[in-house]
């Protein structure tokens, strides 16, 4: 359990556990996450860093679970880790060009990772099950591991609403036009 700054006070008859807020902090973590939201499938790793390493493995690992694949799409926002040039820092040139050829990058606009659906995935985990603290990184790896097989169980799919129509007027500034 992470350390508590001051001792959590039981409950009693008419008044809850008392929790304070601050709390020594155990370290920091970071959760990769692919979906495959039509088939309500999903694939979450934790690692300890947010490397261009960390990146590359967890794309091989995506790989692997497609091996019959020609192309996979992949929707990501524009962290300065996720582009080719980590496949190449990580694996040898003949890996790392069978990934960039496997592999089709697709990058949401700046201020725009909300169109990344990944990122729905990432609220739905931090939500159910990272909102506590937690207290080692294979407490997390547990975690997620296990939220990630229910919800692979129950096949939780995204319903996706955010239409080209509305792109268009939300996101107008991104759209060229012309005057006549």
């Amino acid at each position: 359990m992470p350390a508590e700054v001051r001792e959590i006070q039981p409950m009693r008859p008419g008044r809850s556990q008392r929790v304070d807020y601050e709390y020594r902090r155990m370290g920091t973590c970071n959760v990769l996450l692919a979906s495959e939201p039509l088939r309500g499938w999903r694939m979450a790793d934790v690692t300890q860093t947010k490397t261009a390493k960390d990146w590359a493995m967890f794309t091989e690992k995506i790989a692997s679970a497609y091996p019959n694949a020609e192309k996979i799409i992949l929707i990501e926002d524009n962290l300065n880790t996720h582009k080719p040039a980590s496949w190449y820092e990580t694996f040898p040139p003949e890996k790392a060009k069978a990934l960039m050829d496997k592999f089709e990058l697709v990058y949401t606009p700046k201020h725009g990772s909300w169109l990344n659906m990944a990122e729905i995935e990432l609220n739905v985990v931090s939500a159910q099950c990272l909102k506590k603290r937690i207290a080692s990184i294979e407490e997390m790896k547990n975690m997620v591991n296990t939220w990630e097989k229910e919800r692979n169980e129950k096949t939780k799919t995204i319903n996706w609403q955010f239409s080209t129509a509305d792109a268009r007027v939300k996101l107008h500034r991104l759209y060229p036009s012309f005057q006549i």
